[in-house]
């Protein structure tokens, strides 16, 4: 059995961190889907970025010229087409599993990060132009970001809360999200709305690898995710999930998200073994994905009370590491990170636009 078949078995779900029109095309997604156990799938303009790049659109984005879409307009079209048929390849999950799992995600425009209801609008618009129930939009947890969470949450949007850090991150967007469940039972409408809260991992590593860490080597990241799931596991067993539970709702699932190993002495799949736990999301590179399809094994499973994460991170803290600081920080460079891959996406779809124009 594939070591992708093993974790699926396990209870965690393994998303594709990729999606291009000749992923679609070459039917290589479906195969992924039969073959190597993904479940659902993850986007993002740096993924759209290289694709239109290297010409995978450029013949629709002359047909969009032509009936006069451009920017911002035209990716969205774009990004729409291809999750749209994603979500469909991922429908019969998504029908098998009564919508726990089966999603494609949809980022927005990480413009509008600190515009609270720039971002609702946003997300409402794109849900219902998706027509889709199996899509969710990624709303990032910033502090304009949460209120927006807890909203689409009550206007029965899906969401993927993105750029978590640590376990007070994911707690603050599980906060949202319950607030918002919670306000659909009272107005007497279904609770059952899908949401996930994605923890980025291996930047957390990347942040520290100047740093002598000694045997204490890429292991924050890890340690965060375990604190993070302790902290999960324990809010799924509150009696305040037992009575939404009871009403009818689901979970809001913990993804994982940065699994790609940065560091190129370490092992493909560090993270994707270390973070093997039921009721997860692993969303992961095409090429960690393949790396764990040719593994062995998995290793132990995640424990549910953190196992180790405390000491570790305390000796962390001894090295001089301010976690909460870091988190913070992490955060604010992934927006960074956010932007200039958005303002980097939309000058290539401008110039792209513009080169193919002249050639029609």
């Amino acid at each position: 059995m594939k070591a992708t078949a093993m974790l699926h078995n396990l209870g965690q779900s393994l998303w594709l961190d990729n999606i291009t029109r000749d992923l679609l095309n070459s039917g290589a997604l479906k195969r992924y889907i039969n073959e190597l156990s993904v479940t659902g799938l993850t986007s993002s303009p740096t993924i759209f970025y290289h694709a239109i790049k290297n010409g995978g659109y450029d013949a629709a984005i002359v047909k969009k010229l032509k009936r006069g879409r451009m920017g911002e307009e035209l990716f969205f079209e774009l990004a729409l087409e291809d999750l749209t048929r994603a979500a469909d390849l991922f429908r019969p999950i998504y029908d098998r599993t009564n919508g726990v799992d089966g999603w494609v995600s949809l980022e927005l425009s990480p413009l509008l990060a600190h515009d609270t209801a720039g971002t609702l609008a946003a997300a409402k618009s794109l849900y219902s132009r998706g027509k889709r129930p199996n899509i969710l939009i990624q709303v990032p947890g910033t502090r304009e970001g949460l209120p927006a969470v807890e909203e689409a949450i009550f206007a029965g949007v899906p969401v993927h809360v993105t750029l978590l850090f640590s376990r007070e991150h994911y707690l603050a967007a599980a906060e949202a999200f319950l607030r918002g469940v919670e306000r659909r039972i009272a107005a007497g409408l279904r609770p059952d709305v899908g949401s996930v809260a994605s923890v980025f991992v291996s930047r957390w590593d990347a942040a520290v690898a100047a740093k002598d860490t000694g045997g204490l080597k890429n292991q924050l990241g890890i340690a965060i995710a375990r604190r993070t799931y302790s902290a999960c596991r324990a809010l799924l067993t509150s009696p305040r999930w037992q009575r939404i539970y009871n009403a009818g709702g689901r979970p809001q699932r913990l993804l994982w998200a940065s699994t790609g190993t940065k560091d190129p002495q370490a092992s493909d799949i560090l993270y994707v073994k270390a973070l093997a736990a039921p009721v997860t999301v692993n969303t992961m590179p095409e090429a960690t994905l393949k790396a764990l399809a040719d593994s062995e094994g998995l290793g132990e499973i995640m424990s549910a009370d953190g196992a180790d994460c405390e000491e570790v991170l305390s000796q962390f803290a001894k090295l001089g590491v301010n976690i909460d600081a870091l988190a913070a920080q992490l955060q604010e460079d992934g927006e960074r990170a956010f932007v200039n891959s958005w303002n980097e996406l939309m000058a290539m779809i401008i110039s792209k636009s513009d080169f193919l124009w002249k050639k029609v």
